[in-house]
């Protein structure tokens, strides 16, 4: 049986194919469009789908997409009624797009899904829909290795739900409560993110890399005047400072007048006082889902606790949550965000519409390390260098691993391009750039000479997993980079006298720890482990960096440049290392160096 899930028409659109629950393949469209974010239809990653399993449009059985349109145009006229006459100009702007596209959706996709295949008939497969955040619950309890859990789901919005907590056992998840738009954690932490000059639904995690530069000075501001914080974690936002409901902004005109400032324009310096905004939302962001997590525990003693939803990649938020909220275990679904939709809905039709028993052997999760993306083969591969006149060398794995490790302890770096891409945000070593942990430099020199980004953005690292317990306070796996943990307190360097009152961007002068380019200036970092069973090449790659160095891990972050998508084809990698400081470019079992 095939199940083909769609996510699409808002942000980060994605196609995922299930074989019976087997994930034969998923992918986010930005990857083959290359325009960070995509939004369309995912023709390509639907096209892609299809490719990797062999078969037709017509071999398929079902078809999901991850969300209900007309709940969402519900909640729409719903919320322009309440605001009104506030809100005209936007009501003007969405009605008319939603009358000629979104409303009518089951059209719309059948059209697109003919212009993959004009021979489709689509009689033969059934085309269903689920609730939003039912797909996020789906995509977080079912891949996941446990059979019972308490499920979290945040983000923006759905259709009306925002926030939502369910009980996940077997083949069932069961919706217990939620909270519903326009209260909303999500689009609370997108409205600083929009009042910081970054971009909503793709620069969120940009505040929280800023966050440690500042102090939490307004936190109390927050919680006295923008939200109303209940103990068991349910909150409420006071509406006159947003505009999202029927405005065209994120934040209104008493946002600014309460904190003082408006406004940051994008290309406008960051300064101390926004450093400290960053760090205020944070710690209000942390302390909302600690209290919601801590209640949860005590309420159901469930030791498994699953997450999805944009807030889900909150790396800082999940690692205070397994930490300190109660729960013994938290598998999060590493494309957290709308992506992930598609997979958690071809799940909710195989579980739950077709009520098949759920098989989870040996507690493993089901997305094989997110590596459910395109590979390219040899010839491929050969033909991509030989077209855009590189010269290269074809090596064994073992050797080309030891020059690889070579050249990054001689302070290159290295753009790794191997075997299947990742699906999700996080490049967790097959579309990975490359570096050595150790150098002071290398945060400053990644930032400015490749990725073409602002100075603070940290870097993470990826750990031989049976050494993550010498160099950070953690026991267990994160394969998929989405907790922040504190490096161990021995390998912390503490700054010289003359450092010790540092602010703001000068914090990076200090050397924090003996990987100082994956070491945030709080002595965290965002860590991801690697093990031989789940991620072979990456692992060999890691071992033999330490056989040479004696350090079990290196600095990993995305094959891109800013503002682009993870590379994804051969010819991506190759314009990227054409393109920018990148010392080494490797492509499958092949070696090319400027």
């Amino acid at each position: 049986m095939y199940i083909l899930g769609i996510s699409a028409y808002f942000h980060d659109s994605a196609a995922c194919l299930l074989k019976d629950d087997y994930i034969i393949a998923a992918a986010q469209e930005e990857r083959f469009t290359r325009k960070k974010n995509d939004e369309s239809f995912p023709i390509n990653a639907i096209k892609y789908c299809l490719v990797e399993a062999g078969i037709s449009l017509n071999g398929i059985d079902h078809i999901v997409f991850y969300e209900k349109p007309f709940l969402k145009f519900e909640r729409l006229l719903e919320t322009y009624l309440a605001f009104a006459p506030s809100g005209f100009i936007s009501f003007m702007k969405a009605i008319p797009m939603w009358l000629k596209d979104k409303l009518f959706l089951k059209k719309n996709i059948i059209n697109q899904l003919k212009l993959i295949d004009e021979d489709w008939d689509s009689k033969k497969s059934s085309l269903l829909f689920t609730t939003h955040h039912h797909s996020h619950a789906a995509s977080a309890f079912y891949p996941s290795p446990f059979n019972k859990a308490v499920i979290l789901t945040a983000d923006g919005v759905g259709e009306f739900t925002t926030t939502s907590v369910a009980i996940g056992a077997g083949n069932k998840i069961e919706e217990v409560k939620e909270i519903c738009f326009p209260h909303s954690i999500g689009l609370l932490y997108s409205a600083f993110t929009y009042y910081l000059g970054f971009k909503v639904n793709c620069d969120e995690y940009k505040v929280m890399g800023l966050a440690p530069y500042g102090r939490p000075v307004y936190t109390d501001l927050i919680f006295k005047q923008l939200v109303n914080l209940k103990a068991d974690g349910s909150f409420r936002l006071h509406q006159q400072y947003f505009n999202y409901c029927t405005g065209l902004t994120m934040t209104s005109s008493r946002f600014d007048k309460l904190f003082g400032q408006p406004r940051r324009k994008p290309n406008e310096a960051i300064l101390q006082f926004h450093m400290d905004i960053a760090s205020s939302i944070q710690v209000a962001a942390e302390h909302i889902m600690l209290d919601l997590t801590i209640a949860l525990y005590k309420e159901f003693q469930f030791d498994d606790l699953c997450m999805a939803g944009g807030v889900a990649l909150n790396c800082v938020i999940n690692g205070k949550i397994l930490e300190q909220s109660g729960f013994k275990r938290l598998w999060i679904q590493p494309a957290s965000g709308d992506a992930g939709g598609a997979l958690g809905a071809a799940y909710a039709v195989y579980y739950e519409h077709l009520s098949n028993e759920r098989k989870n052997p040996n507690g493993t999760d089901k997305m094989r390390n997110g590596l459910l993306g395109p590979s390219f083969n040899a010839n491929d591969v050969k033909e991509c260098f030989i077209d855009n006149h590189i010269r290269f060398e074809e090596l064994e794995t073992k050797h080309l691993h030891e020059k690889v490790a070579a050249s990054i302890n001689d302070g290159k770096v290295v753009g790794y391009f191997k075997g299947r891409s990742e699906f999700g945000p996080r490049a967790l070593g097959a579309r990975s750039i490359l570096a050595d942990p150790r150098r002071i430099d290398m945060q400053s020199v990644l930032n400015q000479k490749i990725k073409f980004r602002e100075s603070f953005r940290p870097f993470a690292p990826a750990v031989l997993e049976e050494y993550a317990p010498t160099y950070f306070d953690f026991e267990g796996s994160s394969p998929y980079m989405l907790m922040v943990i504190r490096v161990k307190s021995e390998l912390r360097i503490v700054p010289l006298p003359e450092n010790e009152l540092l602010q703001g961007f000068e914090l990076l002068k200090n050397k924090r720890s003996d990987i100082p380019a994956v070491t945030h200036v709080d002595y965290t970092a965002r860590i991801q482990t690697v093990n031989y069973r789940n991620h072979p090449d990456f692992y060999d790659m890691i071992k033999a960096f330490y056989n040479l160095t004696g350090c079990p891990c290196l600095l990993n972050t995305s094959f891109n440049r800013m503002d682009e998508p993870m590379v994804n084809s051969p010819q991506d990698a190759i314009d990227c290392f054409l393109n920018t400081g990148i010392d080494v470019l490797v492509i499958e079992n092949f070696m090319a160096v400027k």
